[in-house]
């Protein structure tokens, strides 16, 4: 019979889901099943949705490198099948014979001679963690004693396997954790590829090869966030790259795109904003007129139609206006002027910028301000 601890811990488990670092939640979450059943190991794995391996969110008594390395041999057994078939997550004690799946006992396989036993475990027990219908990782407990998980404990673990599956799922809580408006397109994006977000449509930019060389130069800058404009089709998109401080290893080493169709702003046209990029970088007018190959007059023209249109008082004023809401069309050799950072903390107290870098879209503008009121060559 369950007793009361045991539904507190399970009660506890689905209350996790809740918590927006399912890191931790993850990590919390295997102390709380250690509580409801005795276990002396104990690992939680996602599925990395891009190249299907399995990577560990959490564990008691397993290292990452070694519960990876065990479930990538697992998968390809005939035991992982009978693992995702069954209602029930199946124990070593409660092992049946199973001639139509399997043919032979999990305790008289090689994976539990070869692997297991000599670990000094007798007892496991395994479920499949589902988000939405969807395969999401698995769960492991493991004992050294015999005859352990019966028939009560497999009910337990099953009954927690839910809010496990939503815990496990490698992008719970990423559009939550960064407050992305309820129509933006969103994406996490990695070196490996693009992973979609649950109730999200894709982020437009993603198909453009310009836009993921961009992103791999942000994901290389160590910025926290970048705001810019980008072409759609016929269109223009409001784009915020950011990169990912919480959630699950694979949303941590991903960058997250959301997108939103827009106009440009203040009535800019498209080489305006081009311009007005190269002056918030601190491009001279001789050096924009070389780099888009137009003559320093028709530079000037374009700040003077900037200014004109943003209704700012002088090209300092008007690249602040830039930096400060993102009106931004940037090459990946901009990144490094525009991005957000985190601020470093002072001995003592109070925050610096990190050495070289702009930290502050407040001190961003403040250094651009004074640089750029020095009259333009």
């Amino acid at each position: 019979m369950v007793s009361h601890h045991q539904l507190a811990a399970a009660t506890r488990i689905g209350m996790l889901t809740r918590e927006r670092d399912t890191a931790s939640a993850c990590t919390q979450a295997l102390h709380e099943l250690g509580r409801a059943l005795p276990l002396d190991a104990a690992t939680l794995l996602t599925i990395d949705p891009i190249t299907g391996a399995h990577l560990q969110v959490a564990g008691i008594g397993y290292s990452a490198m070694t519960s990876e390395s065990l479930a990538a041999e697992f998968v390809s057994t005939p035991w992982y099948a009978n693992v995702v078939r069954q209602t029930l997550p199946p124990s070593i004690t409660e092992d049946a014979e199973d001639t139509a799946s399997v043919g032979q006992r999990f305790r008289n396989g090689w994976f539990y001679a070869e692997r297991v036993r000599p670990a000094g475990f007798r007892d496991a027990l395994t479920g499949a963690l589902r988000h939405h219908g969807r395969l999401v990782g698995l769960v492991n407990l493991s004992i050294e004693g015999s005859g352990t998980y019966d028939t009560e404990a497999r009910c337990l673990l099953a009954s927690v396997l839910p809010a496990l599956g939503a815990l496990a799922e490698p992008t719970a809580h990423t559009g939550d954790l960064h407050d992305l408006p309820a129509n933006a397109g969103a994406n996490l994006v990695t070196a490996e590829g693009v992973i979609g977000l649950p109730g999200r449509n894709p982020a437009e930019v993603v198909g453009d090869d310009a836009f993921g060389r961009l992103v791999e130069a942000f994901a290389g800058s160590g910025g926290l966030r970048l705001r810019v404009l980008w072409p759609v089709g016929q269109g223009w998109n409001r784009v915020v790259l950011r990169r990912c401080t919480a959630g699950s290893p694979i949303a941590r080493r991903a960058v997250l795109v959301s997108d939103e169709p827009t106009q440009l702003p203040y009535g800019l046209s498209p080489r305006e904003l081009e311009v007005l990029t190269r002056a918030a970088r601190g491009q001279t007018n001789q050096a924009i007129a070389q780099a888009l190959f137009l003559s320093p007059r028709t530079v000037h023209s374009h700040i003077e139609h900037v200014l004109r249109k943003t209704g700012c008082a002088s090209r300092a004023e008007a690249t602040a206006l830039a930096v400060r809401d993102g009106v931004l069309r940037p090459s990946p050799e901009d990144i490094e002027h525009f991005v957000e950072r985190m601020p470093v903390t002072r001995e003592g107290g109070g925050q610096a910028p990190a050495v070289g870098t702009h930290v502050t879209v407040d001190r961003v503008l403040s250094d651009r301000v004074r640089k750029l009121s020095r009259p333009a060559r």
